[in-house]
């Protein structure tokens, strides 16, 4: 095996407590973990759809609330669920999600987009993702760790909201959030281990196991990914094909394959007691490839290097009759390297006087026979602690309020053979090697060391006033010590007017805090910070009917409106006349659209599940539309089980109406239709499963839409076929 590491996973143990969980009365923390223990077997094929509504979950609300009755739009996948389809990592498993599409990042190395409702950028901070409740976030782009790929072997369900969470979560909650809620030892009944080869050189191995030591429940969850990626994701052209045919030089890679190899370490460890919960996670990745390349110029020798490590700790208070209060702490540790060749060897590019790349007036031409290089990478803190009190002593309505304190640090790291304290020298060399110069913590560095401490208060009344009629309301306040504070309030109307239909009326509004990257880039060819910026704010009204025609078929249908203001972007600085693009809050996006889903369950044998998406978000003043996001998704998933101990899962996916910029003169991104099988035979042999499973069936050319310095788009991976084996000890 060629996966290696530096940190242990001992280390994460000794190093690290933090806490995720939410105030709740006992009462329903028992419903809760009744609910769970349903929905983690094969049985939740054998619930019926009334049952499945009635699951709890705590996403919407942060406390247990039936899933039809949640004052969101929720959608809940379940472990079986989740095997079943064949799954390897948590992208696969969002893709399912109505109105949720996983595209490809132009500016973070081919990293996974979450494209909620025409919310689509590139290092995605708009969509919050939560490990059992604890913000995943690393604080230079403030989106989800880089290039992360989370196995599927730890995870119990997967808990999702589209549309604006801020009035419980604050910051990032914006577009949606995505709360993963990892195997406890309630919801380990085995010791299992297993193994996955296919395609592209692939492997997974996992193994997890549980047991109780005086009245603790302890689970432990290991998992291993490698793949060395598809070399037929091939682009025609790069950056440096378009520098080459300026310029008159030959560096450019292009025709070649895409970088997409990886090495993914993941651990868990769950702590249960009866009034206390200790989860801690280590996630490590390793020689991650660059897809396209940092710069848009093909690198296969560049890699990207990530070490994750998280605790949370939950702790339920004594508290009166009626109360239940709780406090967590949780703490998270983030460290990446990446090395680049930015531009391949023999490139020759123009430098500023600066030491950067500089296209519009350049002081001389330098060449790089060994390619233009640098090595960013950072260590991102975060500490957060958080006290919950839930009072349920009236008869209709129960009071949450939470109060909380975080607080992230940043510290930076870079060398490089150009740029500031580099190249900013008279004359200019004709030529540099590959020699790096490390210029961490000098006033030449892209990012100084910076942290920011946010305080919070929030407060929620779930109001029964009528039966059958529940009213949500709800506000937070965040307070923060480098832009300052916003107030972010919500309401919902949830009227069950007959056992098979349910009306939600639903208002939020939302808000993005603005990374490190965005408030203190500096010293970079492409990207500069601006300490002026302001939050990104968000509006949004929602109408949901659900309505169950029998108790074998549902409908779901969502119509959503929103207003997004003071959006940042990288734009030109008129008042600056070089290439460096600047953090602005520059641009407001109005959207709206439908989600609709059918339900169909006529037996435990058989479950169908469709959806069909459309949003229309444009420019607020241009009312150009927002390129790259699927205006139109249709998606199909059918859970067949023919005989005993046989399951067959087929998927199809439609993506469809992705629009270019306005500036941009390529045809708009062709649809495409991916084709994926799941056949699973349980006990071939005495505790032994065997799963055999094929992606893209069709082998159909699908691409994502990618910077106009790639023509031609990032394809996908073409079809590729699994073979698993899973053993359980009894």
């Amino acid at each position: 095996m060629k996966f290696c590491f530096t940190k242990t996973f001992l280390s994460a143990l000794l190093g690290i407590m933090s806490a995720t969980s939410y105030g709740a009365d006992k009462t329903d923390d028992k419903k809760n973990n009744a609910s769970k223990s349903a929905a983690t077997s094969m049985d939740v094929y054998n619930l019926s759809l009334s049952e499945l509504g009635q699951v709890q979950i705590s996403i919407a609300t942060g406390n247990s609330t039936p899933l039809d009755k949640a004052p969101a739009t929720a959608s809940v996948i379940y472990a079986a669920e989740i095997e079943s389809m064949g799954a390897r990592t948590l992208d696969d498993v969002l893709e399912t999600v109505p109105g949720l599409h996983i595209s490809l990042s132009s500016l973070s190395r081919l990293d996974s987009v979450e494209s909620i409702r025409g919310v689509h950028s590139g290092f995605n901070p708009q969509v919050l993702l939560l490990m059992n409740g604890v913000p995943v976030q690393y604080s230079l782009q403030g989106g989800r760790p880089t290039l992360f790929r989370l196995p599927v072997a730890s995870i119990e369900r997967v808990e999702v909201i589209r549309g604006p969470g801020s009035a419980i979560y604050g910051a990032d909650a914006y577009a949606g959030v995505v709360n993963v809620i990892t195997k406890d030892a309630n919801a380990t009944k085995a010791t299992q281990i297993g193994a996955r080869a296919g395609s592209f050189n692939t492997h997974d191995m996992w193994v997890q196991t549980a047991t109780e030591w005086q009245g603790m429940g302890i689970a432990f969850d290991l998992a291993y990914l490698e793949s060395d990626g598809d070399d037929d994701r091939k682009v025609n052209s790069d950056l440096q094909s378009a520098l080459d045919e300026k310029l008159g030089t030959n560096a450019s890679l292009a025709p070649g394959a895409l970088s997409t190899r990886y090495q993914i370490f993941d651990s868990h460890l769950s702590l249960t007691g009866e009034n206390l919960q200790i989860n801690l996670w280590n996630w490590v990745s390793r020689d991650a490839g660059v897809g396209v390349g940092a710069a848009q110029a093909l690198d296969p020798s560049g890699s990207d290097d990530s070490d994750l490590i998280m605790g949370d700790l939950s702790y339920q208070l004594g508290a009166p009759e009626h109360w239940n209060n709780s406090v967590r702490l949780s703490y998270m540790r983030y460290e990446e390297e990446a090395k680049f060749t930015l531009l391949p060897a023999g490139t020759v590019v123009p430098i500023g006087r600066d030491g950067n790349l500089d296209f519009v007036a350049p002081a001389g031409v330098v060449a790089f026979p060994e390619g233009l290089k640098g090595n960013p990478g950072g260590v991102s803190k975060d500490g957060q602690f958080e006290f919950v009190s839930l009072y349920s002593g009236f008869d209709s309505q129960r009071i949450r309020f939470a109060a909380g304190a975080r607080y992230q640090n940043l510290r930076g790291t870079e060398s490089k053979n150009f740029g500031p304290g580099v190249l900013d020298i008279t004359p200019l060399p004709a030529s540099m090697d590959g020699a790096l110069t490390n210029i961490s913590n000098s006033p030449d560095a892209f990012l100084d060391d910076n942290s920011r401490e946010i305080r919070y208060v929030s407060l929620q009344d779930e109001w029964k006033i009528l039966q059958g009629l529940d009213l949500t309301a709800g506000v937070r306040y965040d307070d923060y010590s480098d832009f300052g504070s916003t107030t972010n309030p919500r309401v919902a109307l949830v009227w069950t007017a007959s056992e098979d239909l349910t009306t939600k009326l639903l208002y939020g509004s939302a808000f993005r805090a603005p990374s490190f990257a965005e408030l203190y880039y500096k010293n970079n060819p492409v990207s500069i910070g601006n300490t002026e910026l302001k939050p990104e704010q968000m509006n949004t009204l929602e109408l949901s009917f659900n309505y169950r025609f029998a108790d074998t078929l549902q409908t779901n249908l969502t119509l959503f409106k929103y207003r997004a203001t003071d959006m940042i972007e990288f734009v030109d600085n008129v008042d600056t006349p070089d290439a460096s693009k600047y953090a602005n809050n520059i641009r407001d996006q109005d959207g709206k659209g439908v989600e609709f889903e059918v339900i169909w369950k006529p037996s435990a044998q058989l479950h169908l599940n469709a959806s069909y998406s459309t949003q229309s978000a444009v420019d607020g003043k241009t009312e150009a539309a927002i390129p790259d996001a699927p205006g139109k998704q249709f998606k199909v998933n059918v859970n067949w089980m023919p005989a005993a101990q046989w399951s067959l899962n087929s998927q199809l996916h439609w993506i469809g109406d992705r629009e270019r910029a306005v500036d941009d003169p390529r045809p708009d991104v062709a649809n495409y239709t991916l084709l994926n099988f799941t056949l699973i035979r349980k006990n071939i042999l005495p505790e032994l499963d065997l799963s055999f499973a094929v992606r893209n069936a069709a082998n159909t050319t699908a691409r994502e839409p990618s910077s106009i310095t790639i023509p031609d788009d990032y394809p996908l991976e073409s079809r590729n076929i699994w073979l698993g084996l899973t053993y359980a000890f009894k």
